[in-house]
């Protein structure tokens, strides 16, 4: 018989709802960019925002420089450190954790557990997350894909993840909310 001795987490939206908080986020930022001067509705500054995140992908740091540029044809700095400001305020309001997330991860440690994190986030915001919530001193390791070059589902990052715990594929489990990238890679790890 196997024995599990190793737990890795995803991080965003297994630990915490980062979906839903980045969402409500953005919204408060465009209406406080339209307050200021965007030339636009809220509505429209938010549908256009979110083109532009999936053109440029989430972790880009220019979404509202691009969104003032393109709605008002200049880059005015007020409008986009309104937004900025904005965003990282509320969302930093809402970054809280459920309840439940301390208490498991408390007993898998107070049992012997080895907890590991292991995302494709970018490694400062993923470290940022994890102290502004106090979760840091839970995990053994933090795996970003950035840190080590390679992205979930690809079963290299969970070698990598097993390997610096000293554990195998045997005697971890892999707890994450995308089949794709967490558990299928898992599997084929």
């Amino acid at each position: 018989i196997c024995m599990i001795r190793a737990v890795f987490f995803d991080m965003d939206d297994t630990l915490y709802d980062t979906s839903g908080f980045t969402a409500i986020a953005r919204r408060a930022a465009v209406k406080s960019m339209v307050h200021n001067g965007l030339k636009c509705s809220e509505d429209e500054g938010y549908r256009r925002l979110m083109e532009i995140v999936k053109e440029k992908g989430s972790n880009y740091d220019k979404h509202f420089n691009i969104l003032v540029e393109r709605i008002n044809g200049n880059p005015d700095p007020l409008i986009v450190v309104n937004g900025i400001i904005t965003y990282h305020n509320t969302k930093f309001a809402m970054l809280k954790l459920e309840p439940e997330t301390f208490s498991i991860l408390l007993y898998l440690k107070s049992q012997g557990y080895k907890v590991g994190l292991m995302t494709n986030g970018k490694e400062l915001k993923q470290w940022e997350k994890l102290v502004r919530l106090g979760m840091y001193p839970f995990f053994d390791d933090v795996v970003t894909s950035e840190s080590v070059g390679i992205e979930k589902p690809n079963p290299e990052i969970f070698n990598i993840a097993m390997e610096r715990l000293g554990v195998t594929s045997g005697t971890s489990l892999m707890v994450g909310n995308n089949f794709d990238a967490d558990i299928l890679g898992a599997c084929n790890a």
